[in-house]
């Protein structure tokens, strides 16, 4: 995509009778000029932004500042470290002291971590005010910014304590992605193979023709993969926002690797447990008699192919299968899973024999 090029709009929800307003995700190239429309009417605007970006989250107040906006920049922890309610504590004081009311507007810039914390943040300042989310990770666009799920980690598990509060708007400027490192890259890849495998095959044609290529910024079919993952979750948010069905699918590989991260203290990327997760998933789908083999076995080449990892630490079971109880999405005592019934064929399997958890562990322990 140049430069030249109108960003790519998806729309995300639909007007709905608790106010929840339909947003729009904008992919492309310079565009932080969308922002003043997100954000106007707002006298006040917070540029929450991790460590690692204070560079650009300077620059950004700046630019408001230079709008006539009455501008501060919020410097958080980098990646989950951001994610505690300490953390959130900070920001509410930097709202707090910065005479923030309902009118004025967060704006979230940096990986999935920081737009889920600046939403949360948004959610809770006086009962929900306006946020923006400017994601700069692969992750980020594809996974966290969209679909107005926020929340913060506690000792217990990831993102258990949050809120659904859609964001006014997300701009994913695919030049933030250029100075990522090829492992955050790779870490988001895992994302949109998810995608790929619960909705949109093309997505897999497309990484599968060229694995080296799909590990960088620079290949030919990164936009698409972007766009493609994107439609893939705004199209479920919509159907369900707040989670009560259909949205479940997103879920996918995701109960084993929240499971993971708990057990490496969020030290292993998103994206490898994810990847992970998934293998997981397809082999308990297999096991089960309902995911053809070839099908299961795609799982491991693709996500070998861009270098994820299928693998992990077997003796870690017993704490995996007591992490994964807790999880938000078990319903009571009985655990659920997302599980194929086939290519883009997403289905619930819930509270599997044991013996069939225990079988499918063995084909990722390492």
């Amino acid at each position: 995509m140049s430069s030249e090029q109108q960003p790519v709009r998806i729309t995300v929800g639909t007007e709905a009778a608790d106010g929840t307003r339909p947003y729009d995700v904008l992919i492309g190239h310079r565009l932080l000029g969308e922002l003043p429309e997100l954000i106007g009417g707002a006298k006040r605007v917070a540029v929450l932004h991790p460590e690692a970006l204070t560079e650009t989250g300077e620059v950004l107040r700046e630019d408001l500042a230079a709008q006539g906006y009455e501008a501060i920049a919020v410097q958080v922890p980098n990646a989950e470290e951001a994610k505690t309610a300490e953390v959130a504590a900070y920001c509410w004081k930097a709202l707090g002291q910065s005479g923030f009311t309902r009118s004025d507007v967060v704006v979230g810039v940096g990986g999935g971590a920081t737009t889920d914390l600046a939403g949360f943040v948004a959610a809770t300042w006086l009962r929900g005010v306006r946020w923006v989310a400017v994601p700069t990770t692969v992750l980020g666009m594809v996974d966290a910014a969209v679909g107005g799920k926020t929340g913060i980690n506690t000792a217990e598990g990831k993102n258990l304590v949050g809120s659904f509060h859609p964001p006014a708007g997300v701009l994913c400027d695919l030049a933030a992605l250029e100075s990522l490192g090829v492992h955050d890259y790779v870490g988001g890849l895992a994302e949109i193979i998810k995608a790929g495998f619960i909705a949109d095959p093309v997505i897999l044609d497309l990484i599968e023709a060229d694995p080296e290529a799909a590990r960088g910024p620079g290949g030919p079919h990164t936009s698409e993969l972007i766009e493609r993952s994107i439609r893939v979750k705004a199209e479920v948010v919509s159907a369900d926002l707040k989670e009560s069905g259909l949205r479940e699918i997103l879920n996918y590989g995701h109960t084993l690797a929240h499971a993971i991260e708990k057990n490496e203290r969020y030290e292993w990327r998103h994206g490898a447990a994810v990847a992970v997760g998934m293998v997981f998933a397809a082999e308990l789908g297999r096991i089960a008699g309902r995911l053809d083999d070839a099908t299961a076995e795609r799982h491991r080449a693709v996500l070998e192919s861009v270098g994820l990892p299928v693998t992990y630490r077997g003796d870690q079971w017993p704490r995996l299968l007591e992490t994964m109880r807790v999880d938000k999405k078990s319903r009571g005592d009985l655990l659920r899973f997302i599980v194929l019934d086939g290519l883009a064929k997403p289905a619930v399997l819930e509270g599997p024999d044991p013996a069939l958890l225990l079988a499918a562990h063995a084909e990722i322990a390492a």
